[in-house]
């Protein structure tokens, strides 16, 4: 398809976003240790909705206590946090953007420094990295238990007034974990073939499009391929499990790139779109992100069976970057930039440390 990057876009739900640019869920550490909304991050999503986004969706919000993974994270485990979420979605929606929550469990990436227990997973593992907490295999209730936290936390944003969730099942946190042919080592009904490790996700997203109204929009992020911390994800899986959570109620999926440009590693003379696109329903949107600067990077997305593009780095450095696109021949700003620069573009300071750990970002 080559859709206008401007042209507006209908979720099969019914909310209708103003054109096909989406602000991708960040990290930036700009939220209080009890996950309540900071100020800092009310102004880094506001601005970034003020800028023309049709939809913009907040950092990994985790669901459960035991489930943070950040430092500064935004939460959506407690009623407590309704007045913060309040404030945010009326800000992002004042703007004319679709408000959404990104949906979040760390499982084994849920540090007890942060969360006071031992992290939870599918199964026992290891990594070879300096600050790796060996986790545990959740019980079937704890399992259970996190579904119903995923569901909760739905009601709850929805109750704050956001118009929808995008639960994240990729870059290796709990519901990649337990997709994981590496990771999932389960013999019982959450584990063992596809359709057992894909239960998780699945049962997380039915719960939740039941639990909530029916233009309330639902979507599913997921790493199409081995990626980072996303370990033993086949993408053949990644697209059957893709029209699972379809038939389970998805209104999009948000595939995980990281670099638009590259091929499959499965299958070289292939792009992972074009597999997941086959994989949907037409009435489901195939969103994607990875490495989007230019108008010419969004239409290439487009065309390769994206309905949705969704963008990182760009925004932060052009707070204005959807309003910039349209006009002939807008060349972003790659960075880096100084902490004082960003932080006239509302990026905070905290925000502007987490920054420091990614090349071009932050200058000296």
């Amino acid at each position: 398809m080559n859709a206008d990057p401007f042209e507006p876009y209908a979720f099969r739900s019914g909310a209708r976003a103003t054109n096909r640019l989406v602000l991708a869920p960040l990290t930036n550490g700009q939220s209080n240790d009890d996950g309540i909304l900071g100020d800092d991050e009310l102004r880094w999503l506001a601005r970034r909705a003020r800028g023309g986004f049709g939809t913009v969706e907040t950092c990994a919000s985790h669901v459960s206590r035991s489930g943070k993974a950040f430092d500064g994270q935004l939460g959506c485990f407690d009623d407590s946090l309704l007045p913060g979420l309040t404030r945010l979605a009326s800000a992002v929606r004042s703007a004319g953007a679709l408000a959404l929550v990104q949906l979040h469990h760390g499982g084994a990436r849920s540090p007890s420094r942060l969360t006071g227990v031992q992290p939870i997973s599918a199964s026992e593992f290891r990594e070879e990295r300096p600050d790796f907490e060996l986790p545990r295999a959740a019980t079937s209730d704890e399992i259970e238990g996190i579904v119903d936290d995923f569901a909760t936390a739905a009601r709850r944003v929805e109750q704050a007034g956001f118009d929808g969730v995008e639960i994240h099942g990729a870059h290796g946190y709990l519901l990649c974990q337990f997709r994981s042919r590496e990771l999932n080592l389960r013999t019982d009904a959450w584990g063992g073939p596809l359709e057992g490790r894909a239960r998780l996700v699945c049962e997380v997203t039915r719960r939740i499009r039941a639990s909530v109204g029916s233009r309330f929009v639902v979507g599913v992020r997921l790493s199409p391929e081995d990626f980072g911390f996303a370990r033993g994800i086949d993408l053949d899986e990644t697209a059957t499990t893709a029209g699972w959570l379809a038939d389970a109620g998805a209104d999009f999926i948000h595939a995980s790139l990281w670099d638009y440009t590259r091929s499959s590693q499965k299958y070289p003379a292939l792009h992972p779109l074009s597999v997941l696109r086959r994989a949907l329903p037409r009435e489901v949107a195939l969103m994607a992100a990875g490495k989007v600067w230019t108008r010419a990077d969004v239409e290439a997305l487009l065309s390769l069976g994206a309905d949705l593009v969704a963008v990182g780095r760009a925004a932060i450095l052009n707070p204005e970057w959807p309003r910039a696109l349209a006009q002939p021949g807008f060349e972003p700003t790659r960075g880096p930039l100084s902490p004082e620069e960003l932080e006239r573009l509302d990026v905070g300071p905290r925000f502007v440390a987490y920054l420091r750990r990614f090349k071009q970002m932050v200058s000296e």
